[in-house]
């Protein structure tokens, strides 16, 4: 299967192609197009020259089209799933969810097409401002640049494209070079739902080239970017005057309380910490345990653990599948060996079965190990063992990260606590911090990024506000 270029409505023949392979099974998936400077540029150019086509449309128009997408998606989401399934190693089972969610986050960005609105001022509040009317309106800014990542490769394009097609503006999408399909098939749906050419325009290669081109052109206005910190930090300094929002990552934990029901939490946190292999930037790394509730948890946490099935994607009893990468298995695997080197314990895991690294639990962790103070992105999660709430609030924060914290509590003073004291962007009370849904604000602070997704405020990040005064004197 070879795959083009969508540059201004036209599937486009690329000059350079590689192969994509599973990382499941290394078999040959596709020919992927590799985009040279030149193939970007007639990209950009596109988006920039559709830019006006965008602007004029009218609200209702934008959101019948976002309406169409997720109609099609919502039909064809056992194919999608598919998709996922095969460039991700994403079991099919969890594939299916991230459909379900993506058509969600496209039917949330058609109804935040038609709020898009600003507001009146009282500018007589000020002295000279008697006889004087005014209001605001938010503006699209054009042309925004998105750069996805692997392992949402559906949903989080649509946490890029919804909300920008929303707003009225025009789109270049690279997407993870390990997962372009699944933005190649949502190309084919928006170009069926009536997005006119040159709205969307998919690249796909090289961060170095695609990427950076895309970063740094003048008429890309607005870099929306979800990856790790180390990429977003060189994006934010090359991206001069651009608007840029961060999606980055994080070491999540939860704080666990003492008199909690273990039984009734267990299940929510073993999957916060595992589900798609631990590739997800809230995924459940560290958990910090009341000492009077810390030996039930271990035990049962470990028991849950240890029936979760691997094996094929496409498998739906497939609990977990392959990481993305080989060199994301050995980075996991020397991890775990430094944290054994410094004291920590197995409890769970540890090896590897062909491309797939058993769930992995660490006990009695330093926090100053890579496991602890990095992001895992892997089949990791550490069990510590804290005297008191304030010791484990410290830990949580004691991190570059602050996505989201979760924390299991049956007292209200405790929880109010937390959610004042965590330095995060999203505090998850009796929950895990691995919570999302698709329409509230996400983002993080410190080396977790910084803007915000969530379709309202998404769009808030790509438009401009504009104000307008009427002198009646």
């Amino acid at each position: 299967m070879k795959k083009r270029l969508l540059i201004n409505g036209e599937w486009v023949e690329a000059k350079n192609y590689e192969t994509l392979y599973s990382p499941y099974n290394g078999e040959p998936i596709a020919e992927i197009p590799v985009a040279t400077v030149e193939e970007v540029n007639q990209a950009i150019e596109a988006a920039y020259q559709a830019r006006g086509i965008m602007a004029k449309m009218p609200a209702h128009q934008r959101a019948r089209i976002l309406e169409k997408l997720a109609l099609l998606l919502e039909q064809r989401a056992d194919e999608a799933a598919q998709i996922i399934a095969l460039e991700a190693a994403k079991p099919i089972t969890t594939a299916k969810g991230e459909v379900a969610r993506t058509v969600q986050t496209y039917k949330f960005a058609a109804e935040e097409a038609k709020r898009i609105h600003g507001e009146t001022l009282p500018l007589d509040a000020a002295p000279g401002g008697e006889g004087r009317v005014a209001y605001t309106v938010r503006e699209p800014v054009g042309v925004v640049g998105a750069i996805t990542p692997f392992n949402f490769p559906m949903n989080l394009v649509a946490h890029k494209v919804g909300p920008a097609i929303a707003s009225g503006n025009t789109i270049v999408l690279k997407p993870a070079t390990q997962t372009p399909l699944s933005s190649f098939f949502i190309a084919e749906l928006l170009q069926e739902a009536g997005l006119p050419a040159g709205a969307l325009n998919v690249v796909t290669g090289s961060g170095s080239v695609a990427g950076e081109r895309i970063v740094t052109d003048h008429r890309v206005q607005v870099i929306t970017f979800t990856g790790s910190p180390t990429v977003g930090i060189g994006i934010r300094n090359k991206a001069g005057l651009k608007r840029v929002t961060l999606e980055l990552g994080s070491n999540s934990a939860v704080i666990v309380d003492k008199g909690v029901n273990i039984d009734k939490i267990i299940s929510r946190c073993v999957t916060g910490a595992f589900a798609f292999q631990g590739q997800v930037c809230i995924s459940l790394q560290r958990v910090y345990v009341h000492e009077e509730a810390y030996d039930e948890f271990v035990e049962k946490f470990v028991e849950a653990t240890n029936k979760l099935q691997i094996g094929d994607p496409l498998n739906p009893a497939t609990d977990l599948s392959a990481l993305i990468s080989p060199k994301d298995v050995k980075r996991s695997l020397d991890w775990i060996e430094e944290a054994k080197q410094q004291g920590a314990k197995v409890a769970a895991g540890g090896t590897v079965e062909g491309n797939i690294l058993r769930p992995t639990v660490l006990l009695d962790v330093d926090p100053t190990l890579k496991v602890s103070c990095q992001e895992v992105f892997a089949l990791i999660v550490l069990i510590n063992k804290i005297k008191t709430i304030d010791e484990a609030i410290e830990l949580v924060n004691d991190s570059r990260y602050g996505l989201q914290a979760g924390i299991y509590t049956e007292n209200i003073h405790v929880a109010l606590d937390a959610a004042e004291k965590l330095h995060v962007g999203g505090v998850m009370i009796n929950d895990i911090p691995t919570f999302r849904v698709d329409h509230m604000p996400y983002g993080g602070v410190k080396e977790s990024g910084f803007g915000r997704e969530g379709l309202k405020y998404a769009i808030e990040e790509m438009t401009e506000l504009k104000l307008v005064v009427f002198n009646r004197n």
